[in-house]
C-alpha cells in the first residue's frame, strides 16, 4: 500500500475589528476581538487528533494569536511570505469606498497603489509552495484571507488572479492536496466555518 499523500491546511485568522467592518489589513497589525480568540479556540476543536509535520504562520499577530489559541503557538514557525496582501493606499480603507473613487478597480486585477501587485503576492505563494512541497508530510498554515486565496490558486496552477474565486470567511479551514499522485494538486475543502457549539 502507498503512503498517503500531503495536505495542506489553510486556517484563516479570526475576527478583528476590520474584517467585521470590511477594510483592508494588509500590513496593520490588528488583534483578534474577544469573538476571534472564541472562534480561534473553535478553530482549535475542528484540528484536534491532525498531525503536521510543519505549522506556519503569518508575522502578523492575528495570525499567530490564532494558532496560539488552536493549541500550535508552541510549533508555529514564522514565515514573512505568509504576510497578507500589502495594500499600500488602500490600507485601512473598504472596497466600496476604493470603487467610489476609483470605479472599476479590482484586487486580483489591479493590485493596490504603493502595495504589491496581483504577480508579486503570486511570486510569494510559489515561494511557500516550493518550500511546503518540499516538507512531503502534512502542513498547517495560518494567514490572512488574500494571500491564502492566492496560494490556493497558485497550489492549482493558476494565476494569483484566479484567487478572486475563491472567498474566505474567518476562522475559515480549508485543505489543499492531491487527487492520485503529485502532479495532480486539488482542493479538498473550501471554507468550512462550522463552529462547534
Amino acid at each position: 500500500m502507498s503512503e498517503p499523500l500531503p495536505v495542506v491546511y489553510l486556517a484563516r485568522h479570526g475576527e478583528t475589528a476590520w474584517s467585521l467592518s470590511g477594510q483592508h489589513t494588509g500590513r496593520t497589525d490588528l488583534p483578534l476581538t474577544e469573538e476571534g480568540e472564541r472562534q480561534a479556540r473553535a478553530l482549535g476543536e475542528r484540528l484536534r487528533g491532525a498531525n503536521f509535520a510543519k505549522v506556519l504562520a503569518s508575522p502578523s499577530q492575528r495570525a499567530r494569536r490564532t494558532a496560539e489559541l488552536a493549541g500550535f503557538g508552541s510549533v508555529a514557525e514564522t514565515d514573512p511570505d505568509l504576510a497578507e496582501w500589502d495594500y499600500g493606499q488602500y490600507e485601512g480603507r473598504r472596497t466600496a469606498d476604493i470603487l467610489a473613487e476609483r470605479p472599476g478597480w479590482f484586487l486580483f486585477r489591479d493590485g493596490a497603489p504603493g502595495g504589491e501587485t496581483p504577480d508579486q503576492a503570486g511570486a510569494r505563494a510559489d515561494r511557500l509552495i516550493q518550500r511546503v512541497r518540499a516538507i512531503g508530510g502534512n502542513v498547517l498554515i495560518f494567514s490572512s484571507a488574500h494571500i491564502l486565496r492566492v496560494f490556493a490558486a497558485r497550489w492549482l496552477g493558476l494565476e494569483a488572479a484566479g484567487g478572486r474565486y475563491l472567498v474566505l470567511g474567518t476562522s475559515s479551514l480549508s485543505i489543499l492536496g492531491y487527487e492520485h499522485n503529485l502532479e495532480e494538486p486539488v482542493i479538498r475543502l473550501w471554507n468550512e466555518t462550522h463552529q462547534p457549539e
